[in-house]
């Protein structure tokens, strides 16, 4: 069984294939989060590692998945043909573009889709609420007349809490500014995922680790988190994120 390249208790980093890795650890894990190279470029990193939807399958019946459209359309059989089942897309609009081409539109934006396997209602699924900056809508108590033989109808009102559910478009920055790694995605989104798909305590895995983003995304709301990275030198460097990031929470 291979040893932990950095470990910090709950939350422990790996170095190599996450198709050889993640089936001989044998875990069990609420959610995997997998941000895999899509394909897309002429990078030496950016080759997709074929077939892993259903090499890291038994890891867990919920998964998040960064990717683009053409990269979705493109390898949808190996999810589909794996077992997993779409259950919905959210959209990154990030604050700046990522592409270069002058022969298309500005993309300002990536696609997370959520699958699972199994039954839905088996699986923790729970809407992060997310602060409102508009106006307070507190909608008084106000019980409405009734002719007598329709019985008598329950008082309504509603406390506006201040926050709402989270939209399927999240608009986030993006982390250029400090990034260690070309495809970083920003804890804040991070935390909204793993949020909904994996209760508190639970644990989550990262397949293609990276910076280490997930990792920390997954301590600091109180949740366990393996990740696993092929290339070494920016697993070096999401060890060193990791060692440096505060403590999550109890």
């Amino acid at each position: 069984m291979a040893e932990p390249y950095w470990n910090g208790g709950d939350v422990q980093l790996y170095v190599g294939d996450s198709r050889e890795i993640l089936p001989d650890l044998g875990i069990t894990a609420d959610l995997i989060v997998a941000d895999p190279p899509y394909a897309e470029t002429s990078l030496t990193w950016d080759r997709w590692p074929g077939n892993w939807p259903l090499l890291v399958r038994e890891a867990a019946r919920s998964m998040w998945c960064f990717g683009s459209m053409r990269m979705f359309l493109e390898r949808g059989h190996e999810f589909t043909g794996a077992g997993w089942k779409l259950s919905q897309d959210v959209i990154w609009e990030k604050h700046n573009g990522s592409g270069f081409a002058a022969d298309r539109f500005k993309r300002v934006h990536e696609t997370v889709t959520h699958w699972y396997r199994g039954d839905w209602r088996d699986l923790h699924h729970e809407v992060p609420r997310v602060p409102h900056l508009g106006p307070d809508e507190t909608r008084p108590t106000k019980r409405r007349s009734q002719p007598a033989h329709t019985g008598t109808v329950a008082a309504r009102g509603w406390s506006d809490d201040g926050t709402r559910m989270a939209r399927t478009v999240l608009r986030i920055r993006s982390a250029h500014h400090r990034a260690i790694h070309p495809t970083e995605k920003p804890v804040e989104l991070l935390d909204l995922l793993i949020r909904y798909a994996c209760p508190p305590g639970g644990m989550v895995v990262d397949p293609f680790a990276g910076s280490g983003s997930t990792l920390e995304a997954a301590r600091l709301t109180g949740r366990k988190a393996i990740g696993i990275e092929a290339h070494e030198p920016y697993a070096e460097a999401a060890a060193r994120r990791l060692a440096q990031a505060p403590l999550g929470a109890s």
